[in-house]
């Protein structure tokens, strides 16, 4: 048997899904998802998808590319996942391998990436020149048997809507979106500023849930958000949960992210997930105060070209 890499293709979507929802299952995705975030990807992103194949079957995948957002040059991402039933094939290896060639020669001096905190997927890194770096937490909660805490009055000012309500003018969460992105922790600090690319990427998102994305309004503004997204199936994700920087402190964000937790078990999902950098103390008691438990971790790896 022997184990090839190469380009995603659409007809891939139904196994690329099923590989990352083994290797991953508390990550948010779905054929559309997939289809859709390589076709309306920018140029400057350079981005692309392999698949590792046994016989016609996918059993691994990685997303590549440049992360073309950061402001500074040369930053680089390679995820490689294969499934849990199909290790020590070389998949991996030949999957990494791969995209390492491309990005180098696509003018990448670091490559970053995310590796689940288990013994043999650290030695596995560690093996290919890639160093530790951060950690971050994967957190779960049953929407089915778990207590939300109760929906509070809203003080004088506030007010909850969702994103479906922004249908018409959706600039103001792009702009809390952009304040929010450029104040989270990361190895590759991305900047937001074009507007019609934030359109295309994100606000269609076909897993980007508008009914469930709850957004405070205070006196007026756009004040904080909880982006929602779920794969139809049951799970549910909570993305970027952010403030603007003159309303925080307020507690609006445990807010919108309440607001979005209860709407989203009256529409029937039953799990839900979400993450956090591990040093991240004040996101991590707000998790635990909705009932959040920590269910995996993963440690941000990087390798420098050159």
């Amino acid at each position: 048997m022997t184990v090839i890499v190469r380009d995603f293709r659409p007809e891939d979507a139904e196994g690329w899904v099923r590989v990352r929802r083994a290797a991953l299952p508390y990550m948010i995705t779905t054929p559309e998802q997939v289809v859709f975030e390589l076709a309306g990807s920018p140029p400057g992103r350079r981005y692309r998808l392999l698949v590792a194949e046994e016989d016609g079957e996918v059993i691994g995948t990685a997303q590549v590319g440049l992360a073309h957002e950061s402001p500074e040059p040369g930053q680089a991402f390679c995820n490689p996942y294969t499934h849990p039933e199909r290790t020590g094939r070389g998949a991996g290896a030949l999957l990494l391998r791969t995209a390492e060639e491309y990005l180098a020669l696509a003018g990448a001096t670091s490559v970053y990436t995310w590796v689940l905190d288990t013994p043999g997927n650290r030695a596995f890194a560690g093996k290919r020149g890639y160093a530790p770096r951060r950690s971050a937490h994967f957190l779960h909660l049953d929407l089915t048997d778990g207590p939300l805490p109760p929906r509070q009055e809203l003080p004088p000012g506030i007010e909850l809507r969702t994103a479906a309500d922004f249908a018409d003018d959706p600039r103001p969460l792009f702009e809390m979106d952009a304040e929010a992105t450029e104040d989270e922790p990361s190895d590759t600090p991305a900047q937001l500023a074009d507007y019609e690319e934030w359109l295309a990427r994100t606000w269609r998102d076909p897993c980007l849930d508008h009914r469930l994305t709850s957004v405070v309004v205070a006196d007026g503004e756009v004040a904080a958000f909880s982006a929602a997204r779920t794969d139809g199936a049951g799970r549910y994700w909570s993305g970027m949960t952010g403030t603007r920087r003159a309303h925080r402190n307020r507690g609006l964000a445990k807010l919108a992210k309440n607001d979005s937790l209860h709407r989203a078990r009256a529409t029937g999902y039953t799990d839900a997930y979400t993450g956090n950098d591990a040093e991240n103390g004040p996101m991590l008691a707000v998790n635990g105060w909705f009932g959040y438990e920590i269910c995996a971790t993963e440690v941000r790896h990087v390798r420098r070209f050159g």
